[in-house]
């Protein structure tokens, strides 16, 4: 039986995990569970999967916790997360932000298998990441259905050497805005915008692909994950969701991966991999299928996508700035404190205020990202 970390089990990736942990009862066995502060949602969890350990970032629903289990590991803090991403075969990354960065870091030294649902740790730490896979046997397998969906049409197609590849076509659903008018993108919601039109996801990961920062930050995402240059990485709109991501080869032939949008399909690629369980994730009605679309991004009206070329190609820090400039310009949105179309302002000015430092320790790029952060929240506090 493969033991299980679920590192952010009480949001959109992590309940969705348990779902296929729990379809798997005699091949996998939920080791640590760790969350935020939800005390009564992770009690449900410990007492269906009875983990050996959890860890909470809240000080104070860690103790809840304990006393209501005494004889169980709990902790809180960092470190005791860090440790975490260390202590079972398969590490489940599905923390939301920077804050996934230390156990990405902690899962690959550890050299475990590694699946990742937290873009941000290759986005924002890519250079100082990429060293540690080289120098250990870990392995990423990613949970994000596009990169996934990469992983499936190369790997799955026995194709180990970027020679024989093209292009990689990342797919994007274009949001809820598609076909939305300058004039009415200026008067967004928030509720406008977590109206996602065929995925359900957090929040954050809602807003960004509402503005394309998502599909920014997955083509960074799939540049550190298959070592693709960025010339070689386009983006297609696709509204029905349904190829999740495509490989053009040399000999100009096009490997693609086709589901219904379920995240659990691409969980439970990253956990059984090589391998394939017995599951109905995602599965199509041919009969009723009529249609695919596919159409160039308006970069224009959605310039998140330009942003992240930009940052990717500058490299070193540069991606970390961009994701630090985004996540307190998605916040800020969210608490209703800026205008949905200031989102890529802030990151724009953001950027213009890089300081162009090299990534070559993780203290770097923790560096980076609270200078950045520093910066967009003086930007956001003048708007």
């Amino acid at each position: 039986m493969t033991s299980v970390a679920v590192l952010g089990s009480t949001g959109s990736i992590g309940t969705q995990t348990l779902d296929v942990i729990r379809s798997n009862p005699e091949d996998f066995s939920v080791e640590v569970l760790a969350a935020g502060s939800s005390v009564d949602s992770v009690v449900k969890q410990i007492e269906e999967f009875k983990p050996s350990s959890v860890v909470m970032a809240n000080a104070e629903a860690c103790e809840k916790i304990k006393s209501e289990f005494d004889s169980l590991q709990v902790y809180h803090g960092k470190e005791s997360l860090e440790k975490a991403a260390t202590e079972s075969d398969i590490i489940v990354n599905a923390i939301v932000g920077f804050a996934g960065l230390p156990v990405t870091l902690s899962a690959l030294n550890a050299g475990k298998r590694l699946a990742l649902a937290n873009k941000e740790s290759l986005i924002a730490g890519g250079p100082v990441v990429r060293k540690v896979r080289e120098s250990t046997n870990a392995e990423i397998i990613p949970v994000d259905s596009e990169h996934c969906a990469l992983h499936q049409c190369l790997r799955g197609n026995g194709v180990n050497s970027n020679r024989s590849v093209k292009k990689l076509l990342l797919t994007a659903s274009g949001g809820p805005f598609r076909e939305w008018t300058h004039d009415q993108l200026k008067q967004v919601t928030v509720e406008d915008a977590l109206n996602h039109p065929t995925w359900n996801m957090g929040p954050k990961i809602t807003v960004d692909s509402s503005t394309l920062m998502n599909k920014g930050l997955e083509i960074i995402e799939a540049h550190e994950l298959f070592g693709i240059p960025y010339r070689q990485i386009d983006v297609v709109v696709h509204p029905q969701s349904i190829v999740h991501s495509m490989v053009e080869f040399i000999d100009s032939s096009v490997i693609a991966q086709l589901s219904m949008p379920d995240m659990r399909l691409p969980i439970s690629y990253a956990l059984q991999y090589p391998e394939r369980g017995q599951a109905s994730w995602g599965e199509i009605d041919w009969k009723s299928l009529n249609r695919l679309d596919f159409e160039k991004p308006n970069e224009e009206m959605f310039p998140c996508l330009s942003l992240a070329y930009e940052a990717g190609q500058i490299g070193e820090t540069a991606p970390a700035w961009l994701n630090a400039a985004n996540e307190i310009a998605v916040e800020s949105f969210l608490e209703g404190l800026i205008a949905w179309t200031q989102i890529s302002e802030v990151i724009q000015r953001t950027l213009n205020e890089c300081d162009g430092n090299l990534a070559e320790v993780e203290n770097d790029i923790y560096a980076a990202d609270e200078k950045a952060r520093a910066i967009a929240t003086e930007i956001i506090e003048k708007l």
